[in-house]
């Protein structure tokens, strides 16, 4: 190997190395600005293609903040990808929830053991990874008005840093700041439940529902719940529009219980909030996210994805 080929393969090795770098940084932006792990991962292929092409150009000038390069490329590749996965929505069989990111859930018992630093890590690697009901309000934005949000409120940039990523003027992202902020927060005020009672209460909640106890059920649900379920056409699901009101939701659980025979739960987290998969022999056939009452008690909002393209890649593990 010459003197000049070394030097390439070591240029490119950086280039690979800072790519790698940021790529979870990469990852969680442009999910939360798509909701689809799919085309995230397709806007991620695209960024790091410019970003190799760039770097291996000849004497292309020195990027000199990669970090804002990167993300400001996959910010606007995830902007045109926006487009066309409204135009696949169009034709989208029933209701549309957001490809669930899962991943193994952390101890939350408060003892310390082997395992600890690693789940803390991946819980740490998703944490902005907005949450289910959060995402389904993002989908009422505008995409720009989506993008500003996530990268201000979620990621906390400053809005000169966002005007320079979209190519904007500070007052127009301070504005599609402030409009995207009134619209969420009029829709999902701000609160966070705990983990343990996240967890208890979804367990609950599922105890209730697969063994046919009406009384439990209405009990962990709120007067006003809402039941989301997305099985886009391939995977089943309860209704083509949200089933409203405790008693409705509740008489439609049950149906459907009583229909699903030898189902094993296992507790992820979804979008960094405790969570359960349901999986039959091995395969998962739903993810079941619960957003809680702002006392955190009772289940205010069932998300539940059956689309089988949607759970691709969870595993029973």
């Amino acid at each position: 190997m010459t003197e000049g080929q070394a030097a390439d393969v070591a240029a490119a090795d950086h280039a690979t190395q800072i790519f790698v770098g940021h790529r979870e940084l990469l990852f969680s932006v442009v999910y939360n600005i798509l909701g689809s792990v799919a085309d995230t991962d397709d806007v991620l292929q695209e960024t790091w293609l410019s970003w190799a092409t760039r770097t291996r150009a000849a004497n292309a000038e020195r990027v000199d903040n990669p970090r804002a390069y990167l993300v400001r490329v996959a910010v606007n590749q995830a902007l045109a990808r926006r487009a066309e996965i409204d135009r696949r929505r169009e034709t989208y069989v029933g209701q549309w929830l957001p490809e669930p990111v899962v991943t193994p859930l952390a101890d939350t018992s408060g003892a310390g053991g082997a395992g600890d630093a690693a789940d803390a890590a991946d819980a740490a690697v998703r944490a902005d990874s907005a949450s289910m009901a959060l995402l389904v309000v993002l989908e009422t934005l505008t995409p720009a008005e989506r993008a500003v949000f996530v990268l201000h409120e979620v990621f906390g940039y400053a809005h000169t840093e966002i005007a320079g990523l979209l190519g904007r003027s500070p007052a127009a992202v301070r504005q599609l700041a402030h409009r995207a902020r009134e619209h969420v927060h009029a829709r999902r005020p701000r609160y966070h439940a705990d983990p343990r009672l996240r967890r208890e209460v979804t367990e609950r909640f599922l105890s209730a529902a697969l063994g046919g106890d009406l009384k439990a059920l209405l009990q962990v649900l709120a007067p006003d719940v809402t039941l989301w379920t997305d099985g886009g056409g391939k995977g089943p699901a309860t209704s083509l529009h949200p089933v409203r009101g405790r008693d409705a939701v509740a008489r439609t659980l049950l149906t459907v219980a009583a229909n699903a025979r030898d189902l094993v739960v296992r507790y992820r987290r979804v979008n960094g909030d405790p969570s359960a998969v349901l999986f039959d022999s091995a395969s998962p056939i739903a993810v079941l996210v619960l957003d809680l009452t702002p006392d955190s008690h009772r289940v205010r909002g069932i998300y539940s994805v059956t689309n089988p393209d949607k759970l691709a890649r969870i595993d029973d593990r």
